[in-house]
């Protein structure tokens, strides 16, 4: 039986990544997502505490262990640096219990992605508002992950980041740049970004590192099932197989 990893995805916006991402690993592996309930799409720390809320997933996680899934991500980068580093580890620590495998966020999934690159200087293009986006500088923080440049949009709702098309993503990404950092992290799980990884990255002479990108290569790790893949940008490229999965959480 192939392995599967198993993504909770809050509502409805770019979870259509997650199948292309699939087609793109020609074969060998099922990436199957299950939406998680959002009672209101708003990106406000108080609607994203109640998105990544343990009943919210633990409902998810159990949906994912019945398909019997290998590992078990929670995809939503907002919704798990919210509750900051040690929430969200106990965050991850719900939905390993309730799909009753390894399991990751986002969140952690931006940090093991910066580790495996050996990336300490980044820089954030979010399209959060600028007080959600200083939740995730804390939690890279915390991770030793130095930001050297924040940009936000501004962008409220996640239906309306899943609007922005090919040539938006783009132009934002390179716009909000930094000549200091050596990546750049797209952090919203909203945002489409799978189909333009290489040429973003071709743009801007340096790794991208998106939201829906880092989840798939952090379950396939957690998974043991990660392979290079190309199109997929510098993470899936480099031929260094991704560190043995371990919880979320530590330094």
């Amino acid at each position: 039986m192939e392995p599967s990893v198993g993504f909770l995805y809050p509502g409805y916006s770019a979870e259509d990544d997650y199948p292309q991402i699939e087609r793109m690993l020609g074969g060998g592996v099922r990436l199957p997502v299950v939406h998680t309930l959002m009672r209101e799409d708003a990106h406000r720390v108080d609607a994203l505490l109640d998105v990544g809320g343990p009943d919210v997933l633990a409902d998810g996680a159990r949906e994912l262990r019945a398909q019997g899934v290998s590992a078990a991500v929670w995809a939503c980068t907002s919704g798990s640096f919210v509750f900051g580093w040690d929430g969200a580890a106990e965050q991850v620590a719900g939905v390993r219990e309730a799909a009753g495998v390894a399991a990751s966020s986002t969140s952690f999934a931006f940090v093991n992605a910066a580790r495996q690159l050996g990336l300490r200087r980044v820089a954030i293009a979010a399209t959060y508002p600028a007080d959600v986006a200083e939740c995730f500088v804390s939690f890279l923080g915390h991770a030793g992950v130095e930001v050297v440049a924040l940009s936000c949009r501004g962008i409220i709702t996640a239906a309306e980041v899943g609007t922005l098309g090919r040539a938006e993503v783009l132009d934002f990404v390179a716009a909000n740049d930094h000549p200091d950092a050596e990546a750049v992290l797209v952090p919203d799980t909203a945002l489409h970004t799978v189909a333009w990884l290489d040429e973003l990255e071709e743009r801007l002479g340096k790794p991208v590192l998106t939201a829906n990108q880092v989840s798939v290569w952090e379950g396939l790790r957690l998974a043991g099932a990660w392979r290079p893949t190309p199109g997929l940008g510098t993470l899936f490229a480099t031929e260094k197989a991704p560190e043995p999965a371990s919880a979320p959480g530590g330094r």
